[in-house]
């Protein structure tokens, strides 16, 4: 039981180090652009990465709050990104009725 308990705190460690090098990857991304939609894009990786850190930091320390966390953030990383997606698109978010 022990051995296995090993495996999953290594394969959760080697999972964290993976998913913080792509938020950086994509944090270069974020900043450099070079268009508004590459910007975007990045900007909805990075949210999904932190959902897999919060999910991969749960498995490590056996905390189930941390699972509630990620799913609030995926819920709100979704819906930024619909939002910002319609302002690209659009440049409005909600629309005027006259």
């Amino acid at each position: 039981m022990a051995a296995e308990a090993d495996l999953l705190t290594t394969a959760a460690d080697a999972g964290l180090i993976v998913v913080s090098a792509l938020c950086v990857l994509c944090s270069y991304r974020a900043i450099r652009g070079p268009t508004v939609p590459d910007r975007v894009v990045a900007l909805d990786a990075i949210a999904t990465n932190v959902v897999a850190i919060a999910v991969l930091f749960a498995l490590k320390t056996g905390r189930g709050l941390f699972v509630t966390v990620s799913l609030v953030l995926a819920i709100i990383g979704f819906l930024s990104t619909v939002v910002v997606a319609k302002f690209v698109t659009e440049g409005d978010i909600i629309e005027r009725r006259e």
